[in-house]
């Protein structure tokens, strides 16, 4: 579920109120994200800096990778599989040289699949015309880029999120990352009990800073 399109369609109130039916996290958490801006605020406001490492997955068309940027000129990656989409991306920030653009996702293996094409909902999961996409072992990739951590990730890959950070534990790659920024999705089995796995993972070792479920949820990593 993309947040954006909720936005975009609330003036319309008839068309919201149908939306409210259809999405997947309830009207109320949505109701309290928008009510807080949340969009602009708690997925914008961190402390970074210049030399901070941001990875956005699922980039789209860049307008998160654009927002970040502006408040804090890091080093940025942005992944896209779709190419349409990537080609968007990748026009937009062609003379930026701080941000890095890649046409694949990341996972939890290198392969490639079927991605079901649908604007920003994108997904392996689910119905309709299909793109073959390539897909990059997550810890393959900041192995060959020589990144010893990631400030804050992004993760809004449409049910690729739970085997994504499955492998991310299994590799023992959780203390590399402060900040990870997670959007669920119920497009795969038994999701409630994968997401309750993960947070037991991820408090371990990072605390949960913000949580409206399966619309945005945030978890820093602990001090020592």
């Amino acid at each position: 579920m993309n947040i954006y399109i909720v936005f975009f369609l609330s003036k319309n109130m008839n068309i919201l109120k149908k939306i409210k039916r259809l999405v997947i996290p309830s009207s109320k958490i949505i109701d309290e994200w928008f009510s807080i801006n949340g969009d602009a605020t708690l997925r914008e406001e961190y402390d970074l800096n210049k030399s901070s490492i941001i990875f956005d997955l699922g980039g789209y068309k860049g307008q998160w990778t654009s927002d970040m940027f502006s408040r804090y000129a890091c080093k940025i990656y942005t992944f896209e599989p779709v190419k349409r989409f990537f080609l968007d991306i990748e026009k937009r920030f062609y003379r930026n040289d701080k941000i890095d653009c890649f046409n694949f996702g990341l996972s939890n293996v290198s392969e490639k699949k079927s991605i079901f094409l649908s604007g920003d909902a994108s997904s392996l999961y689910g119905k309709g015309k299909k793109e073959i996409i390539k897909l990059q072992k997550f810890s393959e990739f900041i192995e060959d880029q020589k990144i010893k951590k990631i400030d804050l990730i992004k993760i809004n890959i449409e049910g690729g999120e739970y085997e994504l950070l499955d492998h991310i534990f299994q590799k023992n790659l959780q203390d590399k990352i402060n900040n990870f920024q997670i959007q669920f999705h119920r497009n795969v089995k038994n999701f409630k009990e994968k997401r309750e796995k993960i947070q037991k993972e991820l408090i371990k070792t990072h605390k949960l800073t913000y949580n409206f479920p399966y619309v945005w949820e945030n978890w820093e990593r602990k001090t020592v």
